[in-house]
């Protein structure tokens, strides 16, 4: 199963602070376990770990989103401009994506995200060409980045 898949992900969070990497691990647990059969895209970038959810190998496909940084994560979704947000709890003034900002498990509105995550992955399926055959249930290494901006090993 992908969720128990996780060694260049685990390497790839080992300069983020233990509360970074638990909070980001948490969270990935609970993507998985409400969509087991999409697909975990994982990006090594400079200067976060981005981690998106697909319902294909595409990150045009992705329905949900979560990035480690320094201080924090941030939940999000790649196309929330798309999804109602009655309770006005995701950030972002961009075109696209919507996010909420945590410092611990404990403050993801979990009720309310599975609503939004619902709303999210029928969007991104509807967006799939009829008739695709798409990959399920894998973890994708999709980039390592050479240069880092990393906080400093603990």
């Amino acid at each position: 199963m992908p969720k128990s898949t996780s060694g260049d992900l685990k390497k790839f969070l080992l300069p983020y602070a233990p509360a970074i990497r638990k909070l980001i691990m948490s969270m990935r647990a609970f993507v998985w376990d409400l969509y087991p059969k999409s697909n975990e895209l994982i990006y090594d970038n400079y200067n976060a770990v981005a981690l998106g959810w697909s319902v294909s190998e595409k990150l045009s496909h992705t329905f949900c989103t979560m990035a480690a940084f320094e201080k924090c994560c941030h939940f999000g979704f790649y196309y929330g401009n798309r999804i109602s947000d009655p309770e006005k709890k995701l950030s972002g003034a961009g075109s696209q994506y919507r996010y909420i900002k945590l410092a611990s498990i404990n403050e993801l509105p979990k009720t309310y995200i599975k609503k939004l995550l619902k709303e999210a992955y029928a969007n991104a399926v509807a967006d799939l060409p009829e008739g695709k055959q798409w990959l399920q249930g894998a973890t994708i290494v999709k980039s390592i980045s050479a240069k880092k901006k990393r906080p400093k090993p603990i």
